[in-house]
């Protein structure tokens, strides 16, 4: 099994990563990053959903 195929570390600092003080944001890129958050946050909800209910 490859070590690196359960690593969560990516997803974990997706939600407290410091914002890029050299980068312009605007709202479309902050609506980016915030349907991504609550897409991850609503899937990860739906797999131990999954996990509770079928084990």
């Amino acid at each position: 099994m490859k070590k690196g195929l359960f690593n969560l570390s990516e997803v974990a600092t997706y939600f407290f990563r410091k914002k890029d003080p050299s980068r312009k944001s605007n709202f479309n890129l902050r609506a980016m990053h915030t349907i991504n958050k609550v897409s991850i946050l609503m899937f990860l909800a739906a797999m131990i959903y999954f996990i509770i209910k079928h084990i």
